[in-house]
């Protein structure tokens, strides 16, 4: 492989914009992600600014790592949220630990199975323990297989929360504990 893998800079959010708009046309989108690519692409720039800036190399409280093609292409990310004890996650539910939240994980079809996914997580991880999280979590709708299989070769196993999202659909918490 030769990917670059590493945080995105703030000046960048032109590119953090059009990776996030491909993974809402993914066709498992609606099982991946909590917004539609409808609603993304009505933000305004000043939106994608400030997300970008808010998960960029030195920030303290997210991260997005990316994966960068020998052309300079952007063909995979994810973000490291930080969660800090005493708040509540999006979903209202209490923090007890410092911990990490991956989101947004999507690669691009065409690489897919290469191995890029792993070398993401690898780094996301690699960032959550530098930072002294004590566990890292995500969320995955019951219905992604996919997504379940991998985050369990990846170590993540299942706690036992479960999130409803309406309509008798739901989201299962995976969690890696930290060695």
């Amino acid at each position: 492989m030769s990917y670059v893998i590493r945080s995105v800079r703030a000046d960048e959010w032109p590119a953090a914009k059009e990776l996030r708009l491909a993974a809402l046309r993914d066709p498992v989108a609606h099982l991946a992600f909590l917004e539609t690519y409808e609603q993304a692409a009505a933000r305004p720039d000043a939106f994608w600014r400030e997300r970008t800036a808010g998960a960029a190399e030195g920030a303290d409280g997210a991260q997005q790592i990316i994966a960068e093609g020998p052309d300079g292409r952007w063909v995979g990310t994810l973000t490291v949220l930080v969660e800090e004890p005493g708040t509540t996650d999006w979903a209202g539910f209490p923090v007890e630990r410092k911990q990490g939240h991956v989101v947004g994980v999507f690669v691009r079809p065409e690489e897919r199975g290469s191995g890029l996914t792993e070398v993401l997580f690898d780094a996301a991880l690699e960032w959550a323990w530098g930072r002294g999280l004590e566990r890292v979590r995500l969320i995955v709708h019951e219905d992604n297989g996919r997504a379940q299989r991998f985050y369990r070769r990846a170590g993540f196993l299942p706690s036992g929360l479960t999130v409803p999202l309406g309509e008798g659909e739901r989201e299962l918490e995976f969690v890696l504990e930290r060695e």
